[in-house]
């Protein structure tokens, strides 16, 4: 019951205590907070019994017509400002103000009967001789003595139509208690009286005959107003315990209750990640974290209430661990290529592990965890795969040539010898980067040595280009083939390496036989014969520019063949007399410079 005067006694002596033990200034603060936090609970707590219509009135619930109307008179009296006193504002209450709107809107709200009994629950009213004597000893502000008298027609006994309502004015006071379990009890009582077969006497005492009661329903509008009473001053489970020992329907309908807004709340706050993600992903993990951390209490209440096993709870737990894993796949992907952001993405992923419970949904959180550990693994080499990626992106937009596949496969071998120094020979990355560079190369070499032998029957001079670039070209594979490859890409390497060399091999005749007519390519490439001892490279892009000149220009007239035809007639033994004489041969660059830029334009 209300004990503020014997609990005020305790804190004195206790405030005695503490500045004898610790000092007073320090602890007398912390003792002043808690006799504070004791009023203040209670002050929330009693608001619908404190600011109840009945209250407001100045009248008891199960008021005669009589004394309503005499109480309905005071309206006049506020609407002049004059102040209005009633025995029933108690003294344990704080001061009450009486308006004229204040005064309307208490009689319109115990106006129905649903109103009188609704409020009649959280109010006093006289039933017999006890509740008459109570209330006496309740108007001069003693709390105590009313109890007694109260508690001698209800102690260890039931309800019935003799006491009902002073199990109805113990369980008000009780409802105003400082303590945990004297508001317990309070709640017991009054169910206890909704569940019994007097309630009926309560509501036609209260509402009038007419009034059919409802129990059911009753008991559920009880529960909703007292959970709006301690929606700020208890925990969720502190709530539960008050009911705790209340009716399987109260409990039944809680549990309703209490899932709804956590349900509602993991829903729309979800809803609102996701949106917030996808318009800003930078901010993923801010997003995911916040995500977690407002979200958890929610599920951790509905856990307790449903348990595992519950629909509602698995849709709800696993609708969340896939937003907040979204959230870390997306903030990694947006910022792996400038920084490492795998430890972030990783504790929002671990978040996500923990809160799911369907095997897909988890089975996909333990694939990302995975792949992002594995990625945080090769994060020491993170630049060295880029410059690969970037090596490899720019050997794609070049043209195909043995030389160009040459190039990508040395550049290429040092970064992956780091890599294959981290990560390990059979590790399925490096194989897969060094495979793929080797594939690339291998299929520019292939395609050089497909072109170079196609319309050879009708182009000699062609033909007489192909040993120098077979030569090149087995040169090139056996560079390739130092690479460390995957199974696939190591048998599609050997039958093309196979295949090349076959080709050198059978080009053997045609060497000797341009040997023999004095028209040996030079050894630094052949074809276009003059140029490439010029420019010392059969692939030097000034060269490249001359064969591409050839092809595409002098090839289309018949001037241009016959240039062609005598150009091959004569070339090579021109290249055997004038290719060491340095001077002649930088003379030579300079006349085909100027015949380039020519051609260019």
């Amino acid at each position: 019951m209300h004990k503020k005067i014997n609990t005020s006694k305790k804190i004195v002596a206790l405030k005695k205590k503490l500045y004898f033990w610790h000092g007073y200034s320090r602890i007398l603060i912390r003792v002043d907070k808690f006799v504070q936090s004791l009023n203040t609970k209670n002050k929330n707590l009693v608001k619908i019994i404190k600011n109840n219509p009945y209250r407001l009135a100045g009248i008891l619930s199960g008021a005669s017509m009589r004394e309503i109307t005499k109480a309905k008179s005071n309206i006049r009296l506020a609407r002049i400002g004059k102040k209005i006193p009633s025995e029933f504002d108690f003294s344990f209450f704080s001061e009450i103000s009486r308006t004229e709107e204040s005064l309307n809107k208490a009689f319109s709200a115990i106006e129905q009967s649903d109103g009188k009994v609704k409020f009649s629950l959280f109010w006093f009213l006289k039933g017999n001789s006890f509740d008459e004597t109570a209330m006496n000893y309740l108007v001069q502000g003693d709390q105590n003595k009313a109890l007694d008298i109260w508690g001698k027609v209800t102690s260890n006994r039931g309800i019935t139509s003799r006491n009902f309502s002073s199990f109805n004015n113990i369980g008000t006071l009780k409802l105003l208690g400082n303590t945990s379990p004297e508001i317990k009890e309070g709640i017991e009582i009054k169910l206890s009286l909704i569940e019994s077969d007097c309630f009926t006497d309560f509501v036609h005492l209260v509402a009038g005959e007419t009034f059919i009661p409802d129990s059911t329903k009753q008991s559920e509008e009880f529960v909703d107003e007292l959970l709006k009473e301690f929606k700020n001053q208890f925990s969720s489970s502190e709530v539960f315990r008050l009911f705790s020992d209340c009716g399987t329907s109260v409990q039944k309908y809680l549990s309703k209750k209490f899932t709804e807004e956590p349900l509602h709340n993991i829903e729309s706050q979800t809803e609102s990640a996701k949106h917030q993600r996808k318009s800003n992903q930078r901010n993923a993990y801010e997003i995911g974290l916040k995500l977690f951390n407002d979200c958890k209490d929610d599920l951790a209440l509905l856990k307790s209430i449903l348990g595992t096993s519950d629909l509602k709870y698995k849709m709800a737990a696993d609708s969340l661990a896939k937003e907040v894993m979204q959230c870390g796949v997306d903030y990694f992907q947006e910022w792996n290529e400038s920084k490492d952001p795998s430890k972030e993405g990783l504790k929002l992923l671990n978040y996500a592990k923990s809160i799911a419970i369907g095997s897909q949904t988890k089975e996909r959180v333990n694939e990302n965890i995975e792949g992002l550990e594995e990625w945080a693994k090769t994060a020491p080499i993170q630049k060295d795969l880029e410059v690969i990626g970037q090596k490899i992106a720019s050997f794609q937009k070049k043209s195909s040539s043995v030389t160009n596949a040459k190039d990508l496969v040395v550049s290429c071998k040092p970064i992956l010898q780091k890599v294959k120094n981290i990560l390990g020979s059979n590790n399925e990355l490096y194989l897969m980067l060094s495979s793929g560079i080797a594939s690339n190369a291998l299929g520019m070499v292939i395609d050089v040595v497909n072109n170079a032998q196609t319309g050879l029957e009708y182009d000699r001079p062609k033909l007489l280009e192909l040993p120098a670039i077979i030569s090149n070209a087995v040169t090139t594979i056996t560079t390739i083939g130092t690479l460390d490859m995957d199974r696939e890409t190591r048998s599609r390497y050997s039958t093309n390496q196979a295949t090349i060399n076959g080709i050198n091999r059978q080009l053997d005749g045609v060497r000797q036989q341009l040997r023999a007519a004095s028209v040996q390519p030079s050894n630094s490439g052949g074809g276009c014969y003059i140029a490439t001892m010029a420019y010392g490279d059969y692939d030097h892009p000034q060269v490249i520019k001359l064969r591409k000149f050839r092809d595409e220009t002098l090839s289309k007239s018949y001037l241009g063949q016959l240039f062609i035809k005598t150009y091959y007639k004569y070339s090579p033994t021109l290249v055997e007399v004038l290719r060491n004489q340095k001077q002649v041969n930088t003379f030579i660059r300079t006349v085909l410079n100027q015949i380039i830029k020519a051609i260019k334009k």
